[in-house]
């Protein structure tokens, strides 16, 4: 019987499989390639850092304790720091002439120590504005595992699925590649061969094998990716990259503390939970992953992390966590500012469905959550218009920003534990609770747990300390940046100084004699001509600094007329400003628009609508106009960039006038920072809210006023 195929036939297909067979069981080995060179980078980056820090010392660090080694000779010989001295033996210190055996002992003892002191204290981080050599190589590494990976684990399933009928099928095949051998073969192996040149013939043109082919090709294209091209990906989106690092390389980069902050009991407690993030589309941060095993465990708590952490997201990893349990309904309620965020963080990072409760089409919507199970978000004003059903208990209710409930006598609060009444779980979210009283905490604890509310009622006097920290650790949670997110960018803030045009000090003289107070806060931002304002000059100067540096910038300030005089200055860089005006869509839009737009693009924004609720991540240099009357004003403005998912240095600009208010209100809210620190590292409620209260500032201005008189008096000038 003559055979379906020639022998040529059979040689290519033989050899097509079994190139795709070598090409797979290559492939598995990628993924193991791709760790190595990532944890290897990051330990060249990281020596790259430290030894930095020991070219700065110089070799005079030696004597400090005035040990008698004789530093000028070590510099006779180039060796003037502490990195010169770091690869020479002993033998080689003291073949120098002048260093004694037991000098050159001494020597190296000290360099030792200094260099693993160094290495220690040293965490590498990624940043655009830092693209050596050595993050580059740590960059590009990372970037070809984060783009080859699904495609990894797709030929390893593939082969898994497939090894052994290949194999067989292969071997049933290899007589068939001879036309002698063939002439031989009985009519059983014959047929064997046959079939089996079929079942590869036929598996080679599968939909499956054809996604294996375009997965090997991707996979050459990752592999050959330019350091261009890795930066281009880390600038888009750096939290994978950071997330990678964490899980290869945490002792270098310094978050391998993600359950630092609660007592040890109450921590192995909770590492005993288990769930499963099957359906999130995002890959939590470790700290982040610990936050869920905290919610979940502890049930009904407050997630107090500082603005950047994430708390969104794992506030929604939570709920896919319930549902994959068996929960159907959960219930998102929030200010409407943020609304639309939530909605679109849920549908992005989530398979649960969502329900947007607001609006005209409310109670339709909400009987359709009902009905169907999902995610409702709503908003604090619309709690009023919703009754569940009596008998209908949810999975959870997630408030966020839940320090607008704090006030027991509110509606919205009435409104919110109703809500909280039928909700099985509790998740209460704010990134600016250490900033309340003890007393408004309590409040909100008391809706949590009532137990642990009553025990610190008895204690509040003790907020401070650690047996107060303690007993509120199962119901409240908080993580500060520093601690949790040692790889952010650098953050650097720049007070601005300005001397005012002679135009300038005119009318912010007469603003302070008419005691019209809020003029003279509006201070070089009120002249007629803003080329006479010497805010505005320093303003446009930053802006070139920062479109030259291919970075983006938001303007903040607490006045409406200021954000009109910034558009006014700037033109056509600047885009619709955010104002209290705008409804929660119009300011998503305009977050979107700067999220595409391009280098130098400005987004002016009143302080109060930008600076809270909002992720802007995509702009790296922050301006404010004026002196606010809270510092936490000016740190949640400043967190909407620096934040998690930021890939450049957030540079922070404040804008002020030298011999004006500006002065006097920078000195009080500086002191005002200095105990809201305090309180921030040792306490989880401050006592009070740091600001400067209206009698503050109106003795402040009493006194300005009271120089300018002197001023005009000691001179010619009119005072009008």
């Amino acid at each position: 019987m003559a055979k379906a195929f020639s022998a040529k036939d059979a040689k290519w297909l033989y050899r097509t499989i079994q190139t795709l067979l070598n090409r797979l069981q290559t492939v598995g080995k990628l993924e193991q390639q791709w760790t190595l060179s990532i944890r290897s980078a990051a330990e060249a980056l990281h020596t790259h850092e430290w030894m930095k820090l020991l070219e700065a010392m110089s070799v005079d660090e030696l004597n400090r304790e005035k040990r008698g080694i004789r530093v000028k000779t070590l510099r006779d010989c180039n060796l003037h720091t502490l990195a010169d001295l770091y690869p020479l033996t002993v033998q080689q210190l003291s073949a120098i002439n002048g260093i004694s055996d037991d000098a050159a002992r001494t020597i190296q003892s000290l360099v030792t120590s200094y260099a693993a002191k160094c290495k220690a204290a040293t965490k590498i981080r990624l940043t655009l504005d830092d693209q050596s050599e050595w993050a580059t190589q740590l960059v590009t590494a990372i970037a070809i595992y984060l783009a080859g990976r699904s495609e990894v684990h797709a030929c390893q399933t593939y082969l898994g699925h497939n090894r052994q009928m290949l194999t067989a099928q292969l071997q049933a095949l290899k007589s068939a590649k001879s036309m002698l051998r063939w002439l031989f073969l009985s009519k059983g192996r014959k047929a064997d061969a046959e079939a089996a040149y079929s079942a590869l013939l036929e598996q080679i043109h599968t939909e499956e094998t054809a996604k294996i082919d375009a997965a090997l090709s991707a996979l050459d294209t990752h592999c050959s990716m330019s350091a261009e091209n890795a930066w281009l990906t880390f600038g888009k989106d750096p939290i994978p990259f950071q997330t990678v690092l964490e899980q290869l390389a945490s002792d270098i980069v310094g978050t391998d503390n993600s359950v630092s902050g609660l007592p040890e009991a109450l921590a192995e407690e909770i590492k005993t939970e288990t769930f499963s993030l099957e359906g999130l589309y995002c890959t939590l941060r470790s700290y982040q992953k610990w936050g869920v095993h905290y919610i979940l465990h502890q049930k009904r708590v407050l997630l107090g992390d500082e603005m950047g952490l994430g708390k969104t997201v794992q506030a929604i990893a939570s709920m896919v966590a319930l549902h994959n349990a068996g929960a159907t309904h959960f219930m998102v309620l929030c200010p409407a500012s943020v609304l639309p965020n939530w909605c679109r963080e849920i549908t992005k990072h989530s398979i649960l469905q969502v329900f947007r409760i607001h609006g005209a089409d409310r109670m339709e919507t909400f009987s359709q959550w009902i009905a169907a199970g999902g995610v409702a978000v709503t908003t604090y004003e619309t709690t009023k218009h919703l009754v569940l059903p009596e008998h209908f208990p949810f999975s959870m209710l997630i408030v966020d920003e839940a320090h607008y409930i704090k006030n027991d006598e509110a509606q919205r609060t009435r409104y919110a534990k109703r809500l909280a009444a039928q909700a099985d779980r509790l998740l209460f979210m704010t990134g600016t609770a250490l900033e309340n009283r003890v007393d408004e905490m309590i409040e909100l604890i008391e809706i949590l747990q009532p137990d642990i509310a009553t025990q610190i009622k008895k204690i509040a006097f003790l907020s401070t300390a650690p047996q107060f920290r303690e007993t509120i650790a199962p119901v409240y949670y908080r993580r500060r940046r520093e601690d949790v997110l040692t790889e952010l960018p650098a953050l650097t803030e720049i007070d601005d100084w300005c001397s005012m045009t002679d135009t300038e000090e005119r009318i912010y003289d007469r603003a302070c004699l008419r005691k019209d107070f809020t003029a003279c806060r509006r201070v070089s931002w009120n002249v007629p001509d803003l080329s006479q304002s010497s805010k505005a000059q320093r303003l446009l100067e930053i802006v070139a600094e920062a479109t030259a540096e291919n970075r983006k910038i938001i303007v903040f300030t607490f006045f409406l007329d200021t954000v009109d005089a910034v558009v006014k200055l700037l033109g056509d860089c600047c885009l619709t400003p955010l104002t209290g005006a705008m409804n929660p869509a119009e300011r998503q839009a305009v977050l979107d628009e700067l999220e595409q737009a391009p280098a130098g693009t400005v987004l002016a924004a009143q302080i109060q609508s930008g600076g809270t609720g909002l992720n802007i991540q995509s702009a790296s240099v922050v301006v404010i106009c004026e002196p606010q009357f809270k510092p936490s004003i000016e740190n949640q403005a400043i967190a909407r960039a620096y934040r998690m998912g930021q890939a450049r240095n957030v540079l922070v600009h404040r804008l002020l006038c030298e011999d004006t208010v500006d002065e006097r209100l920078s000195e009080l809210l500086d002191a005002k920072q200095t105990v809201f620190d305090t309180f921030a590292d040792t306490s989880a409620a401050a006592e009070n809210t740091p600001e400067i209260e209206p009698q503050t500032f109106d003795k402040i201005m009493q006194d300005e006023t009271a120089r300018i008189q002197q001023k005009y008096a000691q001179s010619s000038k009119p005072t009008e």
